[in-house]
Formats: C-alpha cells, structure tokens, sequence
C-alpha cells in the first residue's frame, strides 16, 4: 500500500472518470477532503456489495426505498418494485417507448447542429418514463427544467441547492399522487395508479412510501437516462464502424454493446454505504460508523479486471458493475437497457452518420456527475 496520498483528494470539478483512472494504481482506497472512505478498485467494491451485514445502505436520514434500505425492510420493499421491473409487466410498454423514439428521432434536423444530452437523451428519459408511469405530456417541460437544475445543484455541493431541487421534485410527484390517492376508484388505470393501491406486509403503501418510490423510479432515472444517451452517442459519433454494425445486430449484440460502452464511460458514479463493524479493506483499517463509497466508474475500469480496457463487450461482461452487484442491484436493469436500445436503434435509424461538430468538442461534467454535459452533434 502507498502510504502517501495526494494533498487534495477532494474530486470537486473534477471529470471523476481521468481523476479515479490516476489515483487507481496507487491509491485503491482513499479517504477524501470531507472524511469519506473511497473505494476505486474492483475486487473491494464488489467485496463491500456483496457484504450486506457490514456495510449497512441505511446512510440517509431520508427515506429511500429500496437504496437506503436494508435487510428484512429491502427484502420487503424489493418484492414490491421488482413485481413492476419484470419483462411480463414491462411487455405493453416496448411499444410506447418505440413510438416516443421514432417520433423524436424523425423531428430532429439533420445537418445542424444539436445536443444529445439535453436535446435527445433528457426529452427521451422524459416522455418514455411518463409513457410507462402513466404521467401527463404536460408535465414534460417541468421535469427537463428540473433535471436541469438537479445537475447544476448536484455539480454545485451546496446543500441548500440540493434541498430546493429535492423539494421541487417532490412537489411534482404530489401533483401526480394527489387526485389519484383523492379518489383512486376514478384514477386512470397506470403504473402510478396501480403503485397506489400496492401493499406491503398487507398494508397500503403510505404517502411517503410512494413518494421515495416514485422519486427513485424518476428522479434519479431520468438524468441517468440522459447521461448514458450522452455516452453512447459521442462513442459511436467517434466509431462510424461500430455505428454502422449496430444497426443489422440483434437485439442481444445490441445491449452487450451498451453494457460495454457504460462500462467504459459509466455515468452510473457511485453508492454509498455506512460500516456496521471496524473493517479492514486493502489493508486500510476502517472504524465503525465510516461512510464508504463504491465508486463504480473506477470499479469497472480497474485495469486488474479490464486490462487495457478496450472494448470488448463479450469478454468483459460478467465483471461489468453498470448497474451495481448483490442485493441491491438496480431494479430498473432491464428497463433501462430496453429503453437505451430503443433510443439508440430508432437514431441509428433517422440517420446515415453520426458527427462531432468541428470547433465544439463534448464537454464532460464533473464530479459529482459523470458522463458529459454537453455532446454537440450533426446527422448525416
């Protein structure tokens, strides 16, 4: 272990992806500038995942559900949310998210300049989420001007920031719950309405269980979405070749190649958990009561693991972290990678190239956001 580390471990401003891919080789585990232990490589994230006992997910005094649950409580709650993830319940909606991908594919311009982040990946997160939850077009502009806003509190670190947007978002579930759980026998038949009249433990969820639901299911799924279309987009923007395959690859080859893209670029940051016990993680000595961080945009380029990290999507997919490890994997898995094909398959369809703009390079965003800000593209 090399003992001595650098003076600012602190990643604000920083684009995490090259900063983790420095400290990595020497610095497996860091303590960062605000008292977080940071875990960079592989094997002791995925060693951390999979230790549910001494590594508690209990780490917000907010409620968050299923994330910041653990044990019995996760079991409980998972089997609520995993019931609407499955590819039964998802079936009736592949349709619908086509239909909002080639309606958006086909109005963009072609030979000017536009933004996949914003302009194609936050418009399609949007009004594919609202086609499955059931949530009305109206609210589209609300919800990108959050998603907005979200970032720029989330870049910012001001508590006072991330607070408001929080806040703001709530009020948008509200506006959602309110007349369905004012008369739920009226309410249209949707996911959001059918979430209303869930149970747990043979109870109604409460107002606050469906809000944390709901915000999980939006809130952090729609600027995910955007910065994953981001990634995929100034990837095969600068690999015309691969571009060019994907669009006679089935629909297996297809998501393998997402998987891989992510793995590379994984806008997917970090989770975090909170010690039970003293641990001791690469040979760092750990108290009780740390907070710990999974740091999964390093795990999943740990060169112990990846090599080199070219690409190379059916050697390196049983190690892939995209979407987290152990019992508390992502839920939404299959979802998003249904939606990120679809997105993808119908651009590829609307246009014969995909090209960087001469003089606007993509821009990367930084810590605590990962993937680009800005990715200033033309069709062809």
């Amino acid at each position: 272990m090399i003992d001595h580390m650098p003076e600012d471990v602190s990643p604000a401003g920083r684009d995490l992806r090259a900063y983790t891919d420095q400290l990595r080789p020497l610095h497996p585990v860091i303590r960062n500038n605000v008292g977080d232990w940071v875990l960079l490589r592989h094997a002791d994230v995925v060693a951390a995942a999979l230790d549910d006992e001494r590594f508690s997910s209990a780490v917000s005094r907010h409620l968050q559900i299923p994330n910041g649950l653990d044990g019995a409580d996760h079991t409980r709650f998972r089997a609520v949310i995993d019931r609407y993830m499955t590819q039964d319940a998802l079936a009736p909606f592949l349709q619908k998210f086509e239909d909002v991908a080639v309606q958006l594919m086909a109005s963009l311009p072609h030979g000017k300049p536009l933004e996949a982040v914003g302009g194609i990946g936050a418009v399609f997160a949007v009004r594919a989420q609202c086609a499955w939850l059931g949530w009305p077009a109206d609210l589209e502009p609300r919800l990108l001007g959050w998603m907005e806003a979200n970032h720029a509190a989330t870049r910012s670190g001001e508590d006072q920031r991330t607070a408001q947007v929080a806040a703001d978002f709530d009020s948008i579930i509200d506006s959602v719950l309110a007349p369905r759980l004012a008369d739920i026998d009226a309410a249209p038949d949707d996911v959001t309405t059918q979430l209303c009249r869930d149970t747990v433990d043979g109870r109604p969820l409460s107002r606050a269980e469906l809000t944390s639901i709901l915000r999980n299911w939006t809130g952090g799924d729609l600027g995910s979405m955007a910065l994953c279309v981001g990634v995929l987009v100034a990837h095969l923007a600068g690999d015309a070749k691969l571009a060019g395959h994907l669009r006679q690859a089935s629909d297996a080859e297809v998501d393998r190649v997402i998987d891989e893209i992510l793995r590379l670029d994984d806008p997917f940051i970090s989770n975090r958990r909170v010690t039970t016990c003293p641990v001791q993680i690469n040979g760092r000595e750990i108290p009780a009561g740390a907070r710990i961080k999974l740091i999964w945009t390093s795990a999943n380029r740990d060169e112990a693991v990846f090599g080199e990290n070219n690409f190379a999507p059916d050697t390196n997919a049983a190690a892939n972290l995209v979407y987290g490890i152990g019992r508390h994997v992502c839920p939404g898995r299959y979802l998003a990678t249904c939606q990120l094909r679809i997105a993808l398959r119908a651009l590829l369809a609307a246009a014969e190239r995909l090209e960087f703009v001469a003089g606007d390079p993509p821009e990367r965003e930084v810590s605590p956001v990962g993937g680009y800000r800005r990715v200033p593209i033309m069709l062809g």
